[in-house]
């Protein structure tokens, strides 16, 4: 998978030509911001040395011209003459979590499995009777959703997931650390540890130091189901670790081609295909998040500032309960899967899995960027 080949026909939109995509690739020397206009590839590092000068405002800037992407032979193997990278570099990357009424229902089940799968598959039945048609008919945070939740606490159902979900607030958290995450092509890693986990395919927007959202692109949000199951404290060890956030392969600009509109209406399908045999396809349609995905980042920017942007993964319905193995047992990942995740506007990520331990360390932080940039005399 890392040594495979980027192909625009495969894997960016059909009109990728007239649209207007941002990213980062490593020409030998170091990373670089580059614009895709038209189909053309340019080097803007001159002018904005990092993914966050651009964002800023340097969506015109002028450059190198690389030359037609088609022709460009970008790899995600390490030490190849054009690698592609994670599109962000210094953004704080955020998410938001229980934003679909399915997702929701969810994590509410591995809360009362105690992060053991065995358990869900009667968890899950007497939920979706219970609680089910109630989470999809309700707006978060009005007098609708107070009432379904008064109703359920006087029921004995009430969940802290059920809190962020239907109540005023959206649970916002921090995925990962600027530059840890990966990109197309990268293998992503799941705890060795972990028994009962998941891809997350979400769209990711992202937004410059104004709260602004400047543009949308595909994310894997890997979650460890069995950690956060046993308590919602182990958030950040279920959700935080090495190479367990991808995203790419580029953002897509809003522009005329592309707009809000746009993700508010896109369906994000998911493909896993297993060195076992076993595959599972799934569609996440932004048509049912519970909220729109300009408020989650409103919600993400309110009383907080982010001087170098921020990226929001926008939460997913998909939450796989198809068995793998044992029945009732449900999904979860093996080494080897590839995970392809993909939409009609923004392309496709692709990824293979491996162990957090064996994916390659996160070893190129912010002190080695401003060096490199530095040293190419860049800042």
């Amino acid at each position: 998978m890392s040594g495979a080949a980027f192909d625009p026909a495969h894997d960016l939109p059909a009109d990728w030509r007239s649209g207007l995509f941002a990213g980062r690739i490593d020409r030998g020397d170091g990373p670089v911001p580059v614009l895709i206009r038209e189909g053309r590839v340019i080097d803007v590092a001159k002018t904005a040395p990092t993914m966050s000068d651009l964002l800023e405002g340097g969506i015109l800037a002028d450059g190198e011209d690389l030359g037609d992407l088609a022709s460009l032979e970008l790899s995600a193997s390490a030490g190849a003459p054009l690698r592609l990278l994670c599109p962000l570099d210094l953004q704080c990357v955020k998410a938001a979590g229980v934003t679909f009424a399915v997702s929701t229902l969810e994590r509410v089940i591995e809360e009362r499995a105690g992060g053991d799968p065995a358990r869900a598959k009667d968890i899950r039945a007497q939920l979706e009777n219970d609680i089910g048609a109630g989470l999809q008919s309700v707006t978060p945070g009005g007098e609708e959703a107070a009432a379904l939740k008064t109703a359920l606490m006087e029921a004995g159902l009430w969940s802290q997931y059920l809190e962020v979900a239907i109540g005023p607030y959206a649970e916002i958290f921090t995925k990962t650390a600027p530059l840890s995450s990966v990109g197309w092509g990268a293998e992503i890693g799941v705890r060795s540890d972990s028994d009962w986990n998941n891809p997350e395919p979400e769209i990711v927007l992202v937004a410059d130091s104004a709260g602004r959202a400047v543009g949308a692109a595909l994310g894997n949000d890997v979650n460890l189901r069995d950690f956060e199951g046993r308590s919602a404290l182990l958030l950040g060890k279920a959700k935080d670790n090495n190479a367990s956030c991808a995203i790419g392969p580029f953002i897509r600009l809003f522009d005329k081609s592309f707009s809000m509109d746009d993700v508010r209406k896109d369906d994000v399908t998911l493909r896993i295909e297993g060195e076992d045999g076993f595959t599972l396809e799934d569609v996440s349609s932004m048509s049912r998040i519970s909220r729109d995905p300009e408020e989650l980042l409103r919600q993400c920017f309110n009383q907080h500032f982010y001087p170098d942007g921020a990226a929001l993964f926008l939460g997913t319905m998909f939450a796989p309960t198809k068995d793998r193995g044992a029945e009732g047992g449900g999904f979860t990942h093996k080494e080897g899967d590839s995970v392809e995740i993909a939409s009609a506007k923004l392309g496709r990520l692709i990824n293979c899995v491996t162990t957090c331990d064996a994916a390659p360390p996160w070893d190129y932080g912010l002190r080695d960027l401003m060096r490199s940039l530095a040293k190419r005399n860049l800042i």
